[in-house]
Protein backbone atom coordinates (compact mmCIF):
# COMPACT_ATOMS: atom_id res chain seq x y z
CA UNK A 1 0.00 0.00 0.00
CA UNK A 2 1.24 3.59 -0.47
CA UNK A 3 2.67 5.66 1.91
CA UNK A 4 0.08 8.93 2.19
CA UNK A 5 0.05 12.19 3.80
CA UNK A 6 -3.57 13.66 4.08
CA UNK A 7 -2.95 17.43 3.93
CA UNK A 8 -6.49 19.77 4.89
CA UNK A 9 -6.54 23.09 3.78
CA UNK A 10 -6.94 26.48 4.93
CA UNK A 11 -8.91 30.16 4.79
CA UNK A 12 -9.13 30.98 1.25
CA UNK A 13 -10.43 27.94 -0.43
CA UNK A 14 -13.92 28.46 0.68
CA UNK A 15 -17.28 28.30 -1.84
CA UNK A 16 -20.72 28.42 -1.78
CA UNK A 17 -21.64 24.33 -3.01
CA UNK A 18 -18.96 22.61 -1.00
CA UNK A 19 -19.93 19.27 0.46
CA UNK A 20 -22.91 19.61 -1.33
CA UNK A 21 -22.35 15.98 -3.41
CA UNK A 22 -21.69 14.41 0.21
CA UNK A 23 -24.61 16.18 1.36
CA UNK A 24 -26.07 14.66 -1.14
CA UNK A 25 -24.72 11.32 -1.32
CA UNK A 26 -24.32 10.04 2.24
CA UNK A 27 -26.49 9.14 5.07
CA UNK A 28 -23.64 9.73 7.35
CA UNK A 29 -22.30 13.18 5.43
CA UNK A 30 -25.45 14.55 5.78
CA UNK A 31 -25.84 13.46 10.00
CA UNK A 32 -21.59 15.04 10.59
CA UNK A 33 -22.93 18.19 9.07
CA UNK A 34 -27.15 18.27 10.49
CA UNK A 35 -25.26 17.35 14.23
CA UNK A 36 -22.84 20.09 13.74
CA UNK A 37 -25.69 22.42 13.09
CA UNK A 38 -27.41 21.35 16.10
CA UNK A 39 -24.24 21.90 18.54
CA UNK A 40 -22.97 25.02 17.45
CA UNK A 41 -26.63 26.21 16.08
CA UNK A 42 -24.85 27.88 12.77
CA UNK A 43 -27.39 26.45 9.47
CA UNK A 44 -24.64 24.94 7.60
CA UNK A 45 -27.27 23.78 5.21
CA UNK A 46 -27.33 27.31 4.10
CA UNK A 47 -23.92 28.31 4.87
CA UNK A 48 -22.44 25.97 2.73
CA UNK A 49 -25.00 25.41 0.23
CA UNK A 50 -26.67 28.83 -0.19
CA UNK A 51 -25.47 32.28 -2.11
CA UNK A 52 -25.27 34.16 1.30
CA UNK A 53 -22.61 36.53 3.20
CA UNK A 54 -22.03 34.99 5.84
CA UNK A 55 -19.84 32.60 4.32
CA UNK A 56 -16.84 35.35 3.39
CA UNK A 57 -16.85 35.96 7.81
CA UNK A 58 -13.72 34.92 9.68
CA UNK A 59 -16.35 33.41 12.12
CA UNK A 60 -18.25 31.28 9.99
CA UNK A 61 -15.40 30.79 7.05
CA UNK A 62 -13.26 28.79 9.39
CA UNK A 63 -15.94 25.87 10.67
CA UNK A 64 -17.62 25.82 7.09
CA UNK A 65 -14.12 24.85 5.77
CA UNK A 66 -13.24 22.56 8.70
CA UNK A 67 -16.60 21.16 8.51
CA UNK A 68 -16.20 19.44 4.75
CA UNK A 69 -12.33 18.50 5.55
CA UNK A 70 -14.14 16.78 8.48
CA UNK A 71 -16.89 15.15 6.70
CA UNK A 72 -14.15 13.88 3.59
CA UNK A 73 -12.03 12.52 6.04
CA UNK A 74 -14.80 10.26 7.50
CA UNK A 75 -16.16 9.04 4.34
CA UNK A 76 -12.07 7.98 3.30
CA UNK A 77 -11.49 6.52 6.66
CA UNK A 78 -14.74 4.73 6.55
CA UNK A 79 -14.13 3.29 2.74
CA UNK A 80 -10.45 2.10 3.53
CA UNK A 81 -8.23 1.36 6.10
CA UNK A 82 -5.21 3.49 5.89
CA UNK A 83 -2.77 5.12 8.70
CA UNK A 84 -1.54 8.58 7.03
CA UNK A 85 2.36 8.87 7.92
CA UNK A 86 1.48 12.42 9.32
CA UNK A 87 -1.12 14.78 8.57
CA UNK A 88 -0.79 18.14 8.03
CA UNK A 89 -3.26 21.53 7.79
CA UNK A 90 -2.51 24.99 6.21
CA UNK A 91 -3.24 27.27 9.03
CA UNK A 92 -6.85 26.25 10.06
CA UNK A 93 -6.28 23.50 8.71
CA UNK A 94 -3.96 22.26 11.23
CA UNK A 95 -7.28 21.95 13.58
CA UNK A 96 -8.75 19.45 10.65
CA UNK A 97 -5.48 17.68 11.21
CA UNK A 98 -5.80 17.23 14.60
CA UNK A 99 -9.65 16.08 14.07
CA UNK A 100 -7.51 13.72 11.54
CA UNK A 101 -5.53 12.39 14.01
CA UNK A 102 -8.21 11.59 16.35
CA UNK A 103 -7.72 13.97 19.30
CA UNK A 104 -9.80 16.70 18.38
CA UNK A 105 -14.26 15.25 17.56
CA UNK A 106 -15.80 16.98 14.51
CA UNK A 107 -18.11 19.23 16.65
CA UNK A 108 -15.38 20.11 19.32
CA UNK A 109 -13.25 21.41 15.87
CA UNK A 110 -16.16 23.46 14.97
CA UNK A 111 -17.06 25.15 17.99
CA UNK A 112 -13.15 26.09 18.29
CA UNK A 113 -12.38 27.09 14.97
CA UNK A 114 -15.83 29.33 15.27
CA UNK A 115 -14.35 30.54 18.23
CA UNK A 116 -10.97 31.24 16.90
CA UNK A 117 -12.70 33.27 14.08
CA UNK A 118 -14.55 35.18 16.64
CA UNK A 119 -11.49 36.15 18.23
CA UNK A 120 -9.71 36.93 15.41
CA UNK A 121 -12.38 39.07 13.97
CA UNK A 122 -12.10 41.29 17.83
CA UNK A 123 -8.54 41.69 17.62
CA UNK A 124 -8.73 43.34 14.57
CA UNK A 125 -12.41 44.72 14.90
CA UNK A 126 -10.64 48.66 15.07
CA UNK A 127 -7.85 48.44 12.77
CA UNK A 128 -7.46 48.04 9.19
CA UNK A 129 -5.78 44.66 9.20
CA UNK A 130 -5.39 42.59 5.75
CA UNK A 131 -2.62 40.15 3.98
CA UNK A 132 -0.96 40.62 0.53
CA UNK A 133 0.34 37.88 -1.39
CA UNK A 134 4.19 38.55 -2.66
CA UNK A 135 4.65 36.50 -6.19
CA UNK A 136 8.73 36.11 -7.35
CA UNK A 137 10.41 37.12 -4.46
CA UNK A 138 12.95 34.61 -2.38
CA UNK A 139 11.71 34.81 1.23
CA UNK A 140 14.76 36.43 2.70
CA UNK A 141 14.11 39.19 0.50
CA UNK A 142 10.64 39.19 1.77
CA UNK A 143 11.50 39.36 4.94
CA UNK A 144 14.18 41.88 4.68
CA UNK A 145 11.62 44.46 3.96
CA UNK A 146 9.04 43.84 6.16
CA UNK A 147 12.52 44.20 9.12
CA UNK A 148 12.67 47.56 7.48
CA UNK A 149 9.29 48.76 7.11
CA UNK A 150 8.88 47.60 10.97
CA UNK A 151 11.85 49.72 11.90
CA UNK A 152 10.09 52.67 10.36
CA UNK A 153 6.88 51.77 12.44
CA UNK A 154 5.12 49.97 9.97
CA UNK A 155 3.53 47.14 11.39
CA UNK A 156 3.94 44.08 8.79
CA UNK A 157 5.07 40.37 9.06
CA UNK A 158 6.01 37.90 6.53
CA UNK A 159 2.77 35.28 7.87
CA UNK A 160 2.63 32.46 5.27
CA UNK A 161 5.59 30.76 3.29
CA UNK A 162 3.31 28.80 0.65
CA UNK A 163 5.89 27.68 -1.75
CA UNK A 164 9.09 29.42 -3.77
CA UNK A 165 8.26 32.49 -4.72
CA UNK A 166 4.91 32.75 -2.71
CA UNK A 167 4.63 34.22 0.62
CA UNK A 168 1.78 35.97 2.03
CA UNK A 169 2.37 39.22 4.16
CA UNK A 170 -0.11 40.13 7.04
CA UNK A 171 -0.52 43.68 8.99
CA UNK A 172 -2.26 47.11 8.61
CA UNK A 173 -3.61 47.47 5.19
CA UNK A 174 -1.99 51.23 4.87
CA UNK A 175 1.44 49.70 5.87
CA UNK A 176 0.55 46.86 3.12
CA UNK A 177 -0.47 48.97 0.38
CA UNK A 178 2.52 51.18 1.05
CA UNK A 179 5.04 48.27 0.40
CA UNK A 180 3.18 47.35 -2.90
CA UNK A 181 5.86 49.15 -4.95
CA UNK A 182 8.78 48.24 -2.50
CA UNK A 183 7.96 44.63 -3.42
CA UNK A 184 7.63 45.54 -7.28
CA UNK A 185 11.01 47.51 -7.10
CA UNK A 186 12.96 44.56 -5.88
CA UNK A 187 11.95 41.99 -8.53
CA UNK A 188 8.34 41.05 -7.30
CA UNK A 189 5.88 40.02 -10.04
CA UNK A 190 2.90 40.40 -8.41
CA UNK A 191 2.51 42.28 -4.74
CA UNK A 192 -1.96 42.16 -4.20
CA UNK A 193 -3.78 42.34 -1.20
CA UNK A 194 -5.86 39.49 -0.36
CA UNK A 195 -9.63 39.74 0.24
CA UNK A 196 -9.56 39.37 4.56
CA UNK A 197 -10.30 41.62 7.07
CA UNK A 198 -7.85 39.83 9.51
CA UNK A 199 -4.37 39.38 10.07
CA UNK A 200 -3.23 36.19 10.54
CA UNK A 201 -0.11 34.44 11.68
CA UNK A 202 1.26 38.43 13.31
CA UNK A 203 1.99 39.72 16.47
CA UNK A 204 -1.92 41.79 15.95
CA UNK A 205 -3.70 38.58 16.97
CA UNK A 206 -1.78 38.05 20.08
CA UNK A 207 -4.87 38.99 22.20
CA UNK A 208 -6.66 36.29 20.60
CA UNK A 209 -3.56 33.44 20.80
CA UNK A 210 -4.16 34.16 24.69
CA UNK A 211 -7.91 33.24 24.66
CA UNK A 212 -8.14 30.03 22.54
CA UNK A 213 -5.62 28.23 24.93
CA UNK A 214 -8.03 27.04 27.62
CA UNK A 215 -10.51 25.97 25.35
CA UNK A 216 -7.32 23.74 23.55
CA UNK A 217 -6.70 22.57 27.06
CA UNK A 218 -10.53 21.43 27.58
CA UNK A 219 -11.11 19.98 24.29
CA UNK A 220 -7.79 18.17 22.89
CA UNK A 221 -7.03 14.30 23.77
CA UNK A 222 -4.18 13.00 24.17
CA UNK A 223 -4.37 9.99 21.90
CA UNK A 224 -2.81 10.72 18.48
CA UNK A 225 -3.82 8.05 15.86
CA UNK A 226 -0.95 9.72 13.56
CA UNK A 227 1.66 12.60 13.95
CA UNK A 228 0.52 16.39 13.16
CA UNK A 229 2.77 18.94 11.84
CA UNK A 230 3.16 21.83 13.28
CA UNK A 231 2.82 25.10 11.00
CA UNK A 232 4.71 27.00 13.42
CA UNK A 233 7.68 24.32 13.72
CA UNK A 234 7.31 22.37 10.25
CA UNK A 235 8.33 19.44 12.54
CA UNK A 236 6.37 16.52 14.17
CA UNK A 237 3.93 16.68 17.10
CA UNK A 238 2.15 13.88 18.50
CA UNK A 239 1.35 14.87 22.43
CA UNK A 240 -1.45 17.02 23.65
CA UNK A 241 1.33 19.78 25.42
CA UNK A 242 2.97 20.14 22.27
CA UNK A 243 -0.74 20.80 20.40
CA UNK A 244 -1.73 23.40 22.83
CA UNK A 245 1.67 25.20 22.45
CA UNK A 246 1.70 25.05 19.11
CA UNK A 247 -1.90 25.89 18.13
CA UNK A 248 -1.64 28.60 20.90
CA UNK A 249 1.67 30.30 19.08
CA UNK A 250 0.16 29.44 15.21
CA UNK A 251 -2.14 32.56 15.89
CA UNK A 252 0.70 34.94 15.66
CA UNK A 253 3.71 33.12 13.82
CA UNK A 254 3.91 32.15 10.20
CA UNK A 255 2.64 29.32 8.91
CA UNK A 256 5.81 26.99 7.54
CA UNK A 257 3.52 25.19 5.07
CA UNK A 258 6.58 24.82 2.39
CA UNK A 259 9.30 24.00 4.92
CA UNK A 260 6.69 20.80 6.24
CA UNK A 261 6.09 19.26 2.81
CA UNK A 262 10.02 19.43 2.23
CA UNK A 263 10.86 18.27 5.85
CA UNK A 264 9.23 15.21 5.29
CA UNK A 265 8.39 14.67 1.30
CA UNK A 266 10.25 11.95 1.22
CA UNK A 267 8.14 9.59 3.92
CA UNK A 268 5.45 9.55 1.51
CA UNK A 269 4.43 8.22 -2.43
CA UNK A 270 1.24 10.50 -2.35
CA UNK A 271 -0.40 13.34 -0.78
CA UNK A 272 -4.37 13.45 -0.07
CA UNK A 273 -6.27 16.95 0.23
CA UNK A 274 -9.31 16.58 2.09
CA UNK A 275 -11.77 19.03 1.80
CA UNK A 276 -10.37 21.05 -1.30
CA UNK A 277 -8.05 21.96 -3.63
CA UNK A 278 -5.81 24.67 -3.08
CA UNK A 279 -3.14 22.74 -1.62
CA UNK A 280 -2.91 20.30 -4.47
CA UNK A 281 -2.40 23.28 -6.69
CA UNK A 282 0.44 24.82 -4.36
CA UNK A 283 2.26 21.39 -3.62
CA UNK A 284 2.89 21.12 -7.30
CA UNK A 285 5.56 23.86 -6.51
CA UNK A 286 6.95 21.95 -3.72
CA UNK A 287 7.11 18.34 -4.69
CA UNK A 288 7.56 15.91 -7.61
CA UNK A 289 4.75 13.75 -5.79
CA UNK A 290 1.24 13.76 -6.84
CA UNK A 291 -1.87 15.07 -4.37
CA UNK A 292 -5.39 13.86 -4.79
CA UNK A 293 -8.33 16.17 -3.76
CA UNK A 294 -11.29 14.59 -2.13
CA UNK A 295 -13.91 17.39 -2.88
CA UNK A 296 -16.71 15.16 -3.77
CA UNK A 297 -17.75 11.22 -4.13
CA UNK A 298 -16.25 10.89 -7.88
CA UNK A 299 -13.06 12.35 -6.45
CA UNK A 300 -12.98 10.35 -3.35
CA UNK A 301 -13.86 7.26 -5.24
CA UNK A 302 -10.70 8.12 -7.31
CA UNK A 303 -8.81 8.38 -4.21
CA UNK A 304 -9.81 4.87 -2.53
CA UNK A 305 -9.16 3.60 -5.87
CA UNK A 306 -5.39 5.14 -5.92
CA UNK A 307 -5.12 3.42 -1.93
CA UNK A 308 -6.77 0.23 -2.58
Amino acid sequence: MKKVAFIYPGQGSQKVGMGKDFFDSSAKAKEIIQSASEETKIDFEKLLFEANDDLGKTEFTQPAILLVSAVANKLLNDSIDIKPQFVLGHSLGEFSALNGAGVLSINDAVLLVNKRGKLMQKDCSEIEAGMMVVLGLADLVVEDICERARIDHKKVWAANYNSEGQIVVAGLKPDLKSLESVFKEAGAKRAMLLDMSVASHCPLLTEASNALKDDLETMLKDDFKSPVVSNVTAKKYSTKSEAVEWLTAQLVLPVMYKQSILNYDDEVDLYIELGGAVLKGINRKITKKPTLSVTDMKTLEAAIKELS
